[in-house]
């Protein structure tokens, strides 16, 4: 069954020709352990089966980088996801063929839908066998194809490192996203000479960099003309490590701005310009400055559903748009845009920057003054303000009291998905970007603490901080296992309503109150659980314990601790705006109902 090389060409434009240096011959696992220590990784997370077995006696024979054993292919994934997302490098996770990669995929597909850089390796059955439904054999190829930046099948050892070196490449350039290299097993231990490339070069991907100088004047002009301007940044800034770049542009314009849930630190939470987060669960004076500004500059983010509501009620509204962005087919997917420029985020930022301070023109005073002073006053609604309560716990003042704890540390805060994710994003106040992890674009319940495990092996010195529900964390809660055998003391903060949170908000306002399927009625003893994992479990039920409870997680600075929080099980997220609604028609509350 194995193609000719033309064939083999043909199949596969992308594929390296075979380099035939010489060398000691090596086999194709060990080529692997070699292009991944030329990469600089660290880290790898994974769990073994049979089609890879050659590739993890590689692993062991090695010392260079770690190899953390999960206890699910998701949570490998996940783990190297939150690892990229912090540290800005490639994550990298191997898992076997067949349920380890179908494992996987949901790793995958988030990392893709957040353009995440990652590297995973997944192993196939031998070439002979392929497509004669082997044991353990899927097509990894077709599944994968939908949710991925790309994927290679590697089907001779000789094509193997220039592949790896393919991958690593597009994974972290232009637009970035996960990259998966499918190795058959007999591909793992056939030999050859090994080579790794030195550079890249493919004529079907060169990603531009440098944004298209006219249109940058362009912006500038409409930029310096406005009497509404908005600066809307997503997470683009972020992975681009253009924030600096970012709160330089402010600084400069003295403009309003914004960040999307995926964009929350690029610009300081402390900054007075900065009206928190927008969309549908975004502050008041955010969403209502979006809906009503002239001129907004988009960065680095792509007005989906959850940034402006109803596209048709977002241009009902008379304003120009320029937006930067890697990923030409971001631009004008959902809304018209005026002026599209292509290229870096942060080396356009520059060249935007560069180009104001070289002209006199500046917003008219007056009309800027004005818009400040509306601004305030829809600040002055306090959207996130809630009823404080002396006998129950409410989940926003948990956030704020760990924010107010964990101020001046360098912390680092992953969530899960739902309600407690919503109230992490509203109430904590990031002032550094990468310090704020969690699932944006796919919304996958579970990544919170693989994202934790990730993160601490990175930064060992930091803080890490999972805030979860008692839905997300049962997703992935096997991994407690993985903290202890690898010594990664997060800590796990649940905030326990006995609901799927978010599910029941919307059953409550959309279902009369038909309340299916969202309510837990059978959890663990989460404290019980956790010290069966040999971790410390803690549980809270009084407003007074909060701050106690928060202070001894901030001590036990060796241990992984599971703090159970039983909070008010009616609390709601707001502000809201529902489906099929515009950015502006928010519900501040239920008196709004």
């Amino acid at each position: 069954m194995n193609m000719s090389a033309a064939e083999h060409k043909l199949s596969n434009p992308m594929s390296t020709p075979h380099d035939h240096a010489a060398g000691p011959e090596i086999n194709g696992s060990e080529i692997l352990v070699r292009c991944l220590q030329a990469e600089g990784v660290k880290y790898i997370w994974g769990y073994p089966g049979g089609s890879v077995l050659y590739i993890y006696d590689a692993i062991y024979q090695q010392d260079s980088f770690l190899h953390v054993l999960v206890r699910h292919e998701q949570a490998a994934v996940h783990a190297a996801d939150g690892y990229a997302r912090a540290t800005g490098n490639v994550g990298v996770a191997l898992v076997t063929s067949g349920p380890g990669v179908t494992n996987a995929v949901t790793g995958i597909a988030t990392a893709y839908m957040d353009s995440i850089p990652m590297v995973i390796i997944t192993g196939q059955v031998p070439t002979a066998a392929i497509g004669l439904d082997a044991f353990q054999e899927c097509d990894t190829v077709g599944i994968t194809r939908p949710v991925v930046k790309h994927n290679f099948l590697v089907k001779d050892v000789r094509d193997l490192a220039g592949v790896l070196k393919k991958a690593f490449h597009i994974a972290r350039t232009g637009r970035p996203g996960p990259v998966v290299v499918d190795i058959p097993k007999d591909v793992s231990f056939n030999k050859t000479a090994f080579h790794y490339p030195e550079s890249v070069e493919m004529r079907s991907y060169n990603p531009v960099r440098k944004g298209h100088g006219g249109q940058i004047r362009k912006a500038v002009q409409l930029l310096l003309s406005a009497k509404r301007p908005y600066i809307y940044t997503g997470g683009g800034v972020i992975l681009a490590n253009a924030s600096a770049e970012l709160r330089e542009l402010c600084d400069l314009l003295g403009y309003p701005v914004t960040n999307t849930l995926m964009g929350l630190g690029a610009i300081a939470s402390s900054d007075p310009k900065f009206l928190g987060m927008l969309g549908m669960h975004g502050t008041y004076e955010a969403n209502m400055t979006m809906q009503n500004a002239d001129v907004v500059l988009a960065v680095g983010a792509r007005f989906d559903d959850r940034v402006i509501g109803n596209p048709q009620h977002f241009a009902s509204v008379d304003r120009k748009i320029i937006h930067i962005d890697i990923d030409p087919s971001s631009i004008s997917k959902r809304v018209k845009v005026d002026v599209p420029i292509v290229g870096d985020v942060r080396d356009v930022l520059r060249e935007l920057i560069a180009q104001i301070r070289e002209t006199q023109q500046r917003a008219e005073p007056a009309a800027l003054t004005a818009w400040w002073d509306q601004i305030q006053q829809w600040r002055g609604r306090e959207c996130l303000k809630y009823k404080p309560s002396d006998d129950v716990i409410k989940p926003q003042a948990v956030v704020e009291k760990l924010w107010e704890l964990t101020r001046g540390r360098d912390t680092y805060i992953t969530s899960d998905v739902g309600q407690h994710q919503m109230w992490a994003a509203q109430y904590f106040k990031f002032d550094e970007p990468r310090r704020w992890i969690n699932s944006g674009g796919l919304g996958t319940m579970g990544v919170g603490l693989p994202y934790a495990m990730g993160i601490k092996l990175a930064k060992p010195d930091s803080d890490v901080f999972c805030i979860t529900g008692e839905g997300s964390i049962q997703m992935n809660i096997q991994e407690l296992s993985t903290c202890q055998q690898y010594k990664t003391p997060v800590k796990i903060i649940a905030l326990n309503n006995r609901y799927l949170g978010m599910v029941r908000q919307w059953q409550e306002l959309n279902y009369e109150g038909r309340y299916a399927h969202s309510y837990m009625d059978a959890l663990p003893d989460f404290v019980k659980l956790a010290e069966a994992y040999g971790h410390v479990g803690l549980k809270i039920e009084k407003p007074s314990e909060i701050e106690p409870a928060l202070r001894e997680l901030i001590r036990l600075k060796d241990r992984t601790v599971f703090l159970d929080v039983r909070t008010d099980p009616t609390e709601n997220v707001w502000p809201m705006v529902q489906a099929g609604k515009g950015i502006s028609e928010m519900l501040l509350g239920s008196e709004d109902l």
